[in-house]
């Protein structure tokens, strides 16, 4: 069974930077879509960064692009999320998640294609 372990979130002042984590387990497969997707109150869940694995598509959402860097240790089986220059807006429960694309070298960013995902781990960024 697929299970998703997120860490790293926490609180800090804006213009500051945190790493996420999302340690993965219970894969019969390499390749495949990891995302990070986040929720603030009363939004709805949006794709932050998502990526193939095997060297398919990578997605940024524009209002991260330039201060989020999605990266992975494969032997660690683990992806995180480098997120700098923090803004209030960012304030959030980040989640990671993830879905088999099959033969496919491309990563929907749409939260209903990840089978997937993670418990979250909230990120508050005051001003």
């Amino acid at each position: 069974q697929v299970q998703l372990v997120e860490s790293g979130g926490g609180s800090v002042q804006a213009g500051g930077s945190l790493r996420l984590s999302c340690a993965a387990s219970g894969y019969a497969y390499t390749s495949k879509c990891m995302g990070w997707f986040r929720q603030a109150p009363g939004k709805e869940r949006e794709g932050v960064v998502v990526s193939h694995t095997g060297g398919g598509n990578i997605y940024y959402a524009d209002s991260v692009k330039g201060r989020f860097t999605i990266s992975q240790d494969t032997a660690k089986n683990t992806v995180y999320l480098q997120m700098n220059s923090l803004k209030p807006e960012d304030t959030a429960m980040y989640y990671c998640a993830s879905y088999n694309p099959g033969i496919y070298p491309y990563c929907s960013s749409n939260p209903t294609a990840f089978h997937y995902w993670g418990q979250g781990t909230q990120v508050t960024v005051s001003s």
